[in-house]
């Protein structure tokens, strides 16, 4: 049993009548990228508290779910975890759904899950549509290895730190951005990462505008300029792989890590030399380094 903030365990919670947080993915654009499982479990619950609750009373009633809403955004404050919080405390279940996707991915939904979840409260996953993976499996350019940036700062230091160290990552990268920002934030991209580096924008997923660019930084900055690309609606931008110089000195931990992402693919059916290669060709680590260890085990 986990304690609670102040070092006892939540009330519901120690007498195993507390209720359970059910964090619910919805879809990203199409409303018939939703599980059959979420549709189970939002119509079972007595609440659901969302980031939006007109996009997700939208979603409830294409399925004839009348279950009641609250909201639950970065403005709501923090009278309002507290009432979802009692709410679990009480014996009662809840369900947490963003505007679109998975929550706590980029949104406040991760102050509620952290809260439960340090009062040794339940919280069940129920997994679906996700922003992030729809840019890495549409894109192909993040690698077996990448990070999720989010949003990116505004402006300052914290900002060209970022793209500094987005600019020297040996992995792919993923980044949310607002439709007024993507110019901006494209323009820094190729100053930071240079005019080659390859790179995606991702616009509407899965909605009926859906357009998704592959090209280099500097290609996607000429295509927005031109219009070839609106400033409207949602974006992911995917940036690809630093690729080390010829003096590189590989770390041990780099190459660890490496050498980890070879065993897992192959641990999920791929050919060591296939593996070895994307491997080699996402972090510039040289293949036979990568392929000669599985061969000597």
């Amino acid at each position: 049993m986990t304690d609670g903030p102040d070092g006892t365990a939540g009330p519901g919670v120690a007498d195993g009548k507390a209720g359970t947080l059910y964090v619910v993915a919805t879809p990203i654009g199409n409303l018939s990228d939703v599980t059959f499982r979420a549709l189970e479990v939002l119509g079972a619950v007595p609440l659901i508290a969302a980031e939006d609750t007109r996009l997700t009373k939208r979603l409830l009633g294409r399925h004839g779910i009348g279950t009641r809403l609250t909201s639950f955004h970065a403005r709501s404050g923090p009278a309002r975890l507290v009432a979802l919080l009692e709410h679990l405390r009480g014996g009662a279940d809840l369900a947490l759904t963003t505007d679109a996707g998975t929550p706590a991915v980029s949104d406040p939904g991760a102050d509620l899950v952290a809260a439960w979840s340090a009062e040794g409260g339940r919280v069940v996953p129920i997994p679906g549509a996700s922003a992030v993976l729809a840019a890495v499996s549409a894109t192909g350019l993040a690698g077996p290895r990448w990070a999720f940036e989010g949003f990116l700062p505004r402006s300052g230091r914290d900002r060209r730190e970022r793209l500094a160290a987005i600019a020297a990552d040996l992995r792919g990268t993923v980044l949310f951005e607002a439709p007024g920002r993507v110019a901006a934030t494209l323009r820094d991209l190729l100053t930071a990462c240079g005019p080659g580096r390859a790179a995606a924008v991702c616009r509407e997923l899965t909605k009926v505008h859906e357009q998704i660019v592959r090209g280099s930084v500097a290609e996607l900055v000429a295509a927005v300029e031109a219009g070839g690309i609106p400033a409207r609606g949602e974006f992911a931008i995917v940036v690809g792989a630093a690729t080390p110089s010829p003096g590189h000195a590989v770390g041990e931990g780099d190459l660890a890590r490496a050498l980890a992402d070879v065993q897992a693919m192959v641990d999920s059916g791929v050919a060591r030399g296939t593996a070895a290669r994307d491997v080699a060709k996402a972090t510039g680590i040289p293949r036979r380094r990568l392929y000669e260890p599985g061969k000597r085990s």
